[in-house]
C-alpha cells in the first residue's frame, strides 16, 4: 500500500491551489474547476470543491475544519523557506524550531486553516530517518 495524495476540501480551490502551487514551488494540474492536484515527488495535495462531497456522501467533509491534521513537506533548509515565506504567509504558528525528535520545524495555517510544516532533520537520528527522501 502506498500514500498517494492528501485531498483537501475547501470552498475556494482556486485560492488553495495557488497558496499550495507558492509554497511548493510546484505548478498545479486542473482536473475541471472542482478539483487540483499539487504533485511533489514523493505525493500530491489535492484540493477538492465542496461541491464533490455530494459524491462521497453528503456531509462526509467540512471545508476549513480540520484541527487533527498537519501536512508536511521536507524541505533542504527550512530557515530558507522561513525567509521565503514570511511576507507572504499570513498565519505562523511557531518560527524555525528544533524538535526534541531531531527536525528542524516551521509551521504555519493554509487560508482554510489547515496546519503545513515545513521540516528539516538536523540531527544524525532524523537525517538517517529521512536518508531515502529526495530533497
Amino acid at each position: 500500500m502506498n500514500l498517494v495524495s492528501i485531498r483537501i476540501i475547501t470552498d475556494d480551490v482556486a485560492l488553495l491551489t495557488s497558496f499550495y502551487d507558492h509554497v511548493t514551488g510546484g505548478t498545479a494540474v486542473y482536473l475541471n474547476e472542482q478539483f487540483a492536484e499539487v504533485r511533489t515527488p514523493s505525493g500530491t495535495v489535492a484540493i477538492g470543491s465542496t461541491a464533490t462531497v455530494g459524491l462521497f456522501g453528503p456531509g462526509s467533509a467540512r471545508p476549513a475544519d480540520n484541527h487533527t491534521a498537519i501536512i508536511e513537506f521536507l524541505v533542504e533548509d527550512v530557515d530558507t523557506e522561513y525567509l521565503r515565506l514570511k511576507e507572504w504567509v499570513t498565519t505562523f504558528v511557531n518560527e524555525p524550531t528544533t524538535m526534541p525528535w531531531g527536525n528542524r520545524s516551521l509551521l504555519f495555517r493554509d487560508p482554510d486553516g489547515n496546519l503545513i510544516n515545513l521540516f528539516t532533520p538536523v540531527t544524525p537520528a532524523a537525517i538517517e530517518r529521512f536518508a531515502t527522501y529526495a530533497r
